[in-house]
């Protein structure tokens, strides 16, 4: 099985991109010129898309299909980044939180002894036990 290119990898000349993504690529190049879509370039100056860019580009055309102008879609995809990096970040405190808890959960099991190795002080007499 030949090695396929890590998702931000980009191996593919704009023809190609577009023609995975179901768009001319005039099309791919107005996107760039929108702040949609960023590809990489060659040192040739030559454009260059990854997976991670085709899957953008198809969700672009879903946005656009369901009717929002570039403008639209932009914010849609802006917001949709924001929530994905507010989810992380929510997850990251959520970890560093149980594991704070965790660990105070730890001191508090070192001072807990139990009950039938704890030592009790007997004062005063037995009452002896009635039936």
């Amino acid at each position: 099985m030949p090695n396929r290119p890590r998702p931000d990898q980009a191996v593919y000349v704009i023809s190609v991109a577009a023609e995975l993504a179901g768009m001319h690529p005039q099309t791919l190049r107005i996107y760039e010129r929108r702040g949609l879509v960023d590809p990489a370039r060659t040192s040739g100056g030559n454009r260059r898309y990854s997976d991670a860019d085709i899957t953008l580009l198809q969700r672009i055309a879903d946005l656009t299909a369901e009717g929002l102008n570039l403008e639209g879609v932009k914010r849609v995809l802006e917001l949709e980044a924001e929530v994905v990096r507010l989810e992380a970040e929510i997850e990251s405190i959520r970890s560093e939180g149980t594991q704070a808890v965790a660990e105070v959960h730890k001191q508090y099991r070192r001072d807990l002894v139990p009950i039938r190795q704890s030592v009790t002080l007997y004062r005063g007499q037995r009452r002896p036990r009635r039936s």
